[in-house]
């Protein structure tokens, strides 16, 4: 099955495990000019299945702040792992953090976020091969895409080799991190544990790839980790830690000390804390703009909710 590529929206958004010293991190993103359209007619006399530009385009936004320890632990992973896994629930920055690295990595980075309607293998397969083959012309046009479409079961596993064994053939000598965001979403899939069970121990060194999700993957993870080439970074070291809470608030010019308590609040949550910390900057500048009394008098107090919490 052939491709072809449409603009669309995208929705609104431990184990460390590296041998040696933790490698310096990047002060500015790194661009790579490699970036090329995928060749979508490669294949002939099928017919083409559209593709959202937006699933395999790295996210422009950015983090308030990027938070050089998370971002050590990636660096490490990418050093002596095959593969990274950052698993926490939703608003823990999973997405931001991925986004983040992936502009710092110095690798080119073939993006592909995942939908729920993404279940059936062949339109998986349609949007792994089209971002990989951005940074890699023609890749999995002519040997992938043909297997996917009689790939039964029990194919899966040879499927997962001859991904492998195409991206060593078309290796070009630049190193590729391949990012899958919210791979949870497909988890149900019945192909997915044969296919990442055989994937990831295959994976070679010079192509990377970094899952986010809600939970594990339900393939056995155990022997990649006992091996030290899977790295995973669980919820809990996500969370906030006090002086990346006190460096959040100072981007919002408030004072530090409010962070402490602000973080026990939100529980090191991500989100919850940016929304505390952006909310209340909101009303600080309100009460310094000079507002009519009787304007502020009539004001109904805001209540929000972020995942559950309420402020």
């Amino acid at each position: 099955m052939s491709t072809m590529i449409s603009n669309g929206a995208r929705s609104p958004i431990i184990g460390t495990l590296y041998r040696g010293e933790p490698p310096a991190i990047p002060d500015e993103p790194v661009s790579h000019s490699s970036h090329v359209q995928p060749d979508i007619t490669r294949l002939s006399g099928t017919e083409a299945m559209p593709l959202i530009l937006d699933k395999i385009t790295t996210p422009p936004e950015a983090p308030r702040i990027s938070r050089s320890r998370l971002l050590s632990t990636l660096h490490g992973s990418l050093q002596s792992c095959t593969s990274t896994i950052i698993n926490g629930r939703a608003g823990t920055g999973k997405t931001l953090l991925a986004a983040d690295f992936a502009r710092r990595c110095g690798r080119a980075v073939a993006w592909y976020k995942i939908d729920a309607s993404d279940t059936e293998l062949h339109v998986f397969f349609n949007y792994l091969v089209a971002t990989v083959g951005q940074h890699r012309p023609g890749f999995g046009e002519q040997t992938l895409l043909p297997m996917v479409e009689g790939a039964t079961l029990e194919d899966i596993p040879v499927l997962a080799e001859a991904f492998v064994y195409e991206l060593l053939e078309t290796n070009n000598n630049e190193p590729l991190l391949i990012v899958l965001d919210d791979l949870h979403l497909v988890y149900d899939a019945e192909w997915v544990v044969p296919f990442f069970r055989r994937l990831l121990p295959l994976l070679p060194a010079e192509a990377h790839m970094l899952i986010t999700g809600r939970s594990l993957p339900p393939a056995p993870l155990w022997r990649m980790r006992s091996k030290q080439t899977l790295c995973v970074v669980e919820e809990t070291v996500m969370a906030f830690t006090l002086k990346e809470a006190e460096k959040l608030f100072a981007s919002y010019h408030l004072a530090e000390d409010r962070a402490e308590g602000a973080l026990r609040q939100a529980r090191g949550r991500a989100s919850v804390l940016d929304a505390l910390a952006r909310l209340w900057s909101e009303n600080e500048n309100e009460e310094t703009s000079g507002k009519p009394a009787q304007e502020k008098r009539g004001r109904k107090p805001r209540v929000r909710q972020t995942h559950g919490y309420a402020f």
